[in-house]
């Protein structure tokens, strides 16, 4: 029986490791679809979950990796057949259903989306989950009311994934945007990827958070949650819309009403794991065309499977800037 390589994730007397297996079909968990994985990529969930550290997954052992591009090996799905183009992301998979560190994953029909067709598997993963939120983000901040006239667009945890894609799309829509970083010498990079200003997280003053501050940001997308949610809540333009979409630094939010119901701020959650199919594929065909990051895409780091264990330790610790694509099928075909 065809046997792939798999980077799996085990649970032994409580603790939790991964490590490189030899599978086979049968043993990967059950769907309609099986996809040959070209390329997956690294998110901070990934890192979180593959020693344990997170308690992202929910089932062991699993396979790694909550996303992956490629190419359809067999369906049972009338809607997908051998050689279509496909991204698998969300839903369960790298936590409770087997993910994209695998040669090969099976998943049912409905995780799905079709590659927009000017889109390789290489430019998918240049994205990925991060990428999506990214997008996710400003398309439910542009639904409430967020235009580039409104004013400055701030971006928190701007050198991460998501921040970087958030910077170039909002950039390129004519958005003024901000970028918020700890990394004060990584400003040259976010200038190179659309932000008009970048703004160093030590020069806010987080101990004191009033309910109300100066009315700075139309806009902002938040890597952080926690002190920081809070501040940029209290700093909002009336009718101005908050992306809520990670928890690097806390998962509690400390604020009052006040921003809400004095301003009519908007704090939007971005849930790419339970997104809809239709708002899935909308989100994948902009990015494609009209929202595709170039000069992130210009400047991924690209990394052999073989190489993946020894990267997650820098995403926990905050080192990394921008979008890291592993390479998991030996060639490169679109």
């Amino acid at each position: 029986m065809h046997k792939f390589k798999a980077y799996r994730t085990f649970e032994d007397d409580k603790v939790v490791s991964s490590r490189f297996v030899e599978m086979t079909l049968d043993e990967l968990d059950p769907g309609d679809v099986v996809v040959k994985t070209k390329y997956s990529t690294i998110n901070f969930k990934d890192a979180l979950s593959h020693n344990g550290t997170g308690r992202i997954m929910r089932k062991y052992p699993t396979n790694a990796g909550i996303d992956m591009a490629g190419t359809v090996e067999t369906s049972s799905d009338p809607r997908w057949k051998h050689g279509d183009k496909v991204i698998v992301h969300a839903y369960d998979m790298g936590v409770a259903h087997d993910g994209g560190y695998s040669e090969y994953v099976r998943v049912p029909g409905d995780w799905v989306v079709r590659r927009p067709e000017s889109m390789t598997a290489f430019d998918a993963m240049t994205l990925g989950t991060a990428g999506f939120t990214a997008a996710q983000a400003v398309m439910l901040m542009e639904h409430n009311g967020l235009k580039p006239g409104n004013g400055p667009v701030a971006v928190t945890g701007a050198t991460g994934g998501v921040g970087s894609v958030a910077i170039e799309i909002l950039a390129k829509g004519g958005y003024e945007v901000v970028a918020i970083t700890g990394k004060e010498d990584e400003a040259d990079y976010l200038r190179g990827i659309g932000a008009r200003e970048v703004l160093l997280r030590k020069s806010i003053d987080l101990a004191k958070i009033r309910p109300l501050d100066k009315a700075t940001w139309a806009g902002a997308v938040d890597n952080l949650g926690g002190d920081m949610l809070a501040w940029l809540l209290s700093t909002m333009r009336v009718g101005g819309t908050v992306g809520a979409v990670g928890l690097a630094a806390d998962t509690r939010l400390n604020t009052t009403v006040l921003p809400f119901i004095l301003r009519g701020v908007h704090l939007l959650g971005a849930d790419s794991v339970n997104c809809p199919l239709s708002t899935r594929q909308r989100i994948w065909n902009k990015l494609a065309v009209e929202w595709r990051p170039d000069r992130v895409h210009d400047q991924v780091r690209t990394i052999d499977f073989d190489e993946l264990p020894t990267h997650f330790d820098a995403y926990l610790k905050g080192m990394v800037r921008g979008r890291t694509v592993v390479r998991v099928a030996s060639d490169t075909h679109p």
